[in-house]
């Protein structure tokens, strides 16, 4: 049980938090988030002088090992004078994978001048209703565009488009939080950040989604146009499936 201190990140949402896949009871990429959190929290200037001695990997370890869920999620929030942490199960499912999301543009503009567009922030609305949206309309994830009409990001994800076995990615100045995946594929494999808009999607064979929780999905469906190819996207998968086999 926590107590809730009632600051500006709890009022205003100025606040950050992380969520962290857990495998064997054990956070995948605990460094990498920690990174990611202490980097936001020094950008909006929220000071909270308990973090930095608390939050530790070790303490992550600590939280991750109390998770009764075999495949489970690690939520750290982080406000002025706050500091939590919250556990549930990671329901993605084989089948979804083998499906296959559905994706639709959203009539919501990501703002690529605001600076909470590129961190984690406690401020989720925009996103939680999209999301609730994409439930009642029966389809998996929302895409956002920007001011200037080009494609930023998914409501939880990051995306990547395929042609000729190249990989793109929409650059971070269109407005978009850089994933901990997204850094994952930055990082292991060539990729070109570009300016990517919908006109342009059906220029590429393959378009997949990342985030920490379920990785790397394919996309089956843009706007309800099928799309049929994903041997590309299913390699990537089963080698970062094989990269957490060896890191866990």
């Amino acid at each position: 049980m926590y107590t809730l201190n009632l600051d500006d990140g709890y009022s205003f949402g100025l606040g950050i938090f992380e969520t962290i896949a857990l495998k064997n009871q054990r956070p995948v990429f605990p460094e990498e988030h920690l990174k990611r959190l202490f980097h936001s929290l020094d950008k909006l200037h929220i000071e909270n002088p308990q973090v930095r001695e608390l939050l530790t990997a070790n303490r992550l370890s600590q939280e991750a090992a109390r998770c009764p869920y075999p495949k489970g999620v690690l939520k750290i929030s982080v406000s002025e004078r706050n500091l939590l942490f919250s556990c549930r199960e990671n329901t993605y499912t084989e089948g979804q994978y083998q499906r296959g999301f559905h994706v639709q543009l959203s009539p919501v503009l990501r703002n690529e001048t605001s600076p909470l567009t590129y961190h984690k922030t406690l401020n989720y609305g925009d996103n939680i209703l999209e999301k609730r949206r994409a439930h009642r309309e029966a389809f998996d994830e929302p895409i956002f565009l920007n001011t200037q009409g080009q494609i930023c990001e998914g409501a939880t994800t990051n995306l990547f488009f395929v042609k000729k076995e190249k990989l793109f990615t929409p650059q971070t100045e269109c407005g978009l939080l850089n994933g901990i995946l997204r850094d994952y594929i930055l990082r292991h494999y060539p990729v070109t950040q570009t300016v990517i808009r919908p006109e342009q999607v059906f220029d590429y064979e393959e378009i997949f989604l990342t985030n920490s929780l379920l990785g790397i999905m394919p996309v089956s469906v843009w706007n309800q146009t099928p799309l049929s190819e994903h041997a590309l996207t299913d390699k990537l998968r089963k080698e970062y499936e094989e990269y957490l086999n060896h890191l866990i």
